[in-house]
């Protein structure tokens, strides 16, 4: 093995070991696997429970509005509400005030999927909390908070 490929894998090791954003994407894709296994008899997705349960907060919203609420680009909250909407959880129309602009608001099924999903989040982000031990869940919060 040679020096370079030595000294390339202890960097590669080094970067694994501290690098915050490694880890934090670890953890993100982690708990996003464990929300969707749990939200799957439901036929959802933890990112699309995110979204109804930003709608049933802020309800009309404007795509703008939504996005910079869930910290998303339009784009990519655009592409999230396509599921949303095909199911009719989610209605888009036209703001009345500016035609560029689309309102967003949750339908009576969405509303009735929310109610169904959210004894299951419930549930299953105690289950994550207990994870983190005695004051852990605050404090993560707390130190993710201070990120944005």
């Amino acid at each position: 093995m040679s020096k370079s490929h030595d000294r390339h894998g202890a960097i590669a090791e080094q970067a694994r070991a501290t690098c915050l954003c490694f880890h934090a994407q670890r953890a993100a894709r982690s708990l996003a696997r464990r929300f969707d296994e749990a939200f799957r008899p439901l036929g959802i997705t933890n990112g699309q429970y995110s979204l109804l349960t930003a709608l049933n907060q802020f309800a009309p919203a404007s795509v703008g509005m939504l996005a910079a609420a869930l910290g998303m680009d339009r784009t990519t909250l655009t592409a999230a509400l396509k599921p949303l909407t095909r199911r009719r959880f989610v209605t888009v129309a036209v703001d009345p005030d500016d035609k560029r602009n689309r309102l967003l608001a949750m339908t009576a099924a969405g509303r009735a999927a929310l109610a169904k999903a959210r004894p299951i989040w419930r549930a299953t982000h105690k289950e994550v909390e207990g994870l983190l031990g005695p004051g852990g869940p605050d404090r993560l919060r707390q130190d993710l908070r201070a990120l944005f």
